[in-house]
């Protein structure tokens, strides 16, 4: 399939696991954000490459692009939220062959991939990061470190959708990311963080002597206009009616026929 309908399956994904969780609710917001981010790392992905979902909050729209790219089984993705199932709202790895790194707590999965790729350069390192998550003390540590390291084989992708729990990135510390890492001596690289064929362009660009890292600017809730830009869906629970509203877009934004 081209990349738009893939983009579109993985949202459905998303719509429909957000649903079926009922009044558990679900992060659904920021797992539409990260659709095109996680899909193009695991695009690029080699044998031996790892992924750190740093952004755990997202874990929804990782678990959607595996599924859609035929990583996970139909059963396995719709044990999400269920007693016992594999895959639940924040990722835990419990000896989960795609889960690396138990993302509940923001800020110290740089930290975990930064171990990971000093360990073993023959793998390139993915970590996808949220930029409200920036503001945690611990990533500019390990940020520190990933420089003084040269860390070449470190892949970092920030889901730049200026929105987190207290409101947006620039009301709460207005951080500018770019030339931050700049200072501390990283590759930057600033793409559509929509556009798979853009970040594919900037992974393959990556730098041959120093970490790199992708800034994809995105929206919260993207495909979506009720959830776009909308921090109430950050976390919220799927009704019927707006499931079905939030279908009829997706499929008409992206050409797919309604199931």
């Amino acid at each position: 399939m081209d990349t738009l309908e893939l983009e579109g399956k993985i949202r459905v994904d998303i719509l429909k696991a957000a649903h079926n969780a009922g009044k558990t609710g679900a992060h659904i917001a920021p797992s539409l954000s990260i659709v095109e981010l996680v899909t193009s790392i695991l695009l690029h992905m080699g044998n031996r490459d790892k992924f750190v979902l740093s952004k755990g909050h997202g874990a929804l729209g990782y678990y959607a692009s595996m599924h859609q790219l035929g990583m996970i089984s139909d059963n396995e993705f719709e044990s999400f939220e269920i007693d016992g199932g594999k895959y639940p709202g924040q990722p835990c790895r419990d000896n989960n062959e795609h889960i690396l790194y138990s993302s509940g707590s923001l800020g110290m999965g740089l930290g975990y991939a930064a171990g990971l790729a000093f360990a073993n350069k023959a793998a390139n390192i993915y970590v996808l990061m949220g930029d409200g998550e920036l503001n945690e003390g611990s990533v500019w540590e390990a940020v520190a470190l990933c420089a003084r390291l040269k860390l070449n084989n470190l892949i970092v992708m920030i889901d730049n959708n200026n929105l987190q729990s207290d409101g947006t990135c620039n009301e709460v510390l207005n951080i500018d990311v770019a030339s931050v890492l700049n200072s501390f001596m990283w590759q930057v690289i600033s793409c559509d963080g929509h556009n798979i064929e853009a970040l594919s362009s900037a992974i393959d660009n990556r730098s041959a002597d120093k970490p790199t890292v992708i800034i994809g600017k995105t929206t919260k809730g993207k495909g979506i206009s009720f959830m776009e830009n909308n921090n109430s869906w950050h976390h919220n629970v799927l009704d019927d009616a707006d499931y079905e509203k939030s279908l009829l877009e997706i499929n008409t934004h992206y050409g797919l026929h309604q199931e």
